[in-house]
């Protein structure tokens, strides 16, 4: 039995190429999910830092640059995105479920940066009614502004930007009560930079171990983000540091990415000492249910 993939985008994530709510709805079905949960971008209007060459394989998200740099800036200007249409989302979300009955459809959203939004996040959940909700980070402090981790990358030692990362994410946690799960808690590994050699975990378990302690007694749950190899011991550590709950998340931007790895990750959960609900699409928890 899968259970919810609590992490999909679709066409209206403003980062989105090939996103489809319906297509991604036809997906699920076809594998077998009872439930899918459509996250879509909410970001802080303010942006942040990017270079040129960051988006030269994202060529989509260029008209969302704004280049305000002075001459002579490295930095190509501000990535701005876009607020997240609700209306049109909504009008979305009741289509699908009038075209797939079988599947439980949940609205949601990912808040990007909800600690530095905090009245933005406030007027979009109270127009939106989700049913699902992540927090996450994308982006760190740089200088006056931010910028996200390849621009970081290039500035700072890789342990150093990691290690801001995590220390981040206990601010978010502690800064914002407008969200349920915490997604991609291994977002810096995605651009780990291969001159830095494999990331270790276990190198940050003390850094890592803190996040978790923190999310934990905040009562809230831990995504496992199936978009890349998700370190197994984070579960682990989760687990020794009080955390009860564990959702799973694709984080799909097209339908292919629906459920992706799903099987491999609830056997790492499993072995973790959580163990699946009697209702696929409820958290999965360290009691038997």
């Amino acid at each position: 039995m899968l259970p919810l993939d609590g992490h999909v985008h679709s066409e209206w994530s403003w980062d989105t190429t090939d996103g489809s709510m319906q297509d991604a709805c036809a997906r699920a079905v076809d594998l077998g999910l009872a439930s899918v949960a459509f996250t879509e971008h909410a970001d802080p209007p303010g942006g942040w830092a990017v270079l040129a060459s960051d988006l030269e394989d994202y060529p989509h998200l260029k008209r969302f640059v704004a280049h305000d740099r002075p001459p002579g800036d490295p930095v190509g200007g501000t990535l701005k995105p876009p607020q997240l249409e609700v209306g049109g989302y909504v009008a979305a979300i009741e289509r699908c479920r009038d075209a797939f009955p079988e599947l439980r459809i949940l609205t949601g959203v990912e808040l990007g940066e909800p600690h530095r939004n905090q009245e933005g996040v406030a007027e979009l959940l109270a127009a939106g009614q989700f049913e699902w909700v992540l927090g996450s980070l994308h982006s760190l402090p740089d200088g006056d502004g931010f910028s996200e981790m390849p621009n970081l990358f290039r500035q700072c030692a890789p342990a150093d930007v990691a290690c801001a990362y995590l220390s981040e994410l206990v601010t978010l946690i502690d800064g914002s009560d407008a969200f349920a799960v915490l997604g991609h808690i291994d977002y810096v590994l995605r651009y780990w930079p291969a001159s830095a050699g494999a990331f270790k975990a276990d190198a940050f378990e003390e850094e890592f171990r803190h996040v978790l302690r923190v999310l934990a007694g905040s009562g809230r749950m831990l995504e496992v983000n199936t978009r890349g190899e998700f370190p197994p011991q984070i579960i682990r550590w989760w687990r020794e540091e009080g955390g009860r709950a564990v959702v799973f998340g694709s984080d799909a931007h097209d339908p292919p990415g629906v459920a992706r790895a799903f099987g491999a990750a609830m056997e790492m959960v499993e072995a973790a000492g959580f163990y699946p609900p009697t209702r696929s699409y409820d958290p999965w928890t360290t009691s038997r249910s």
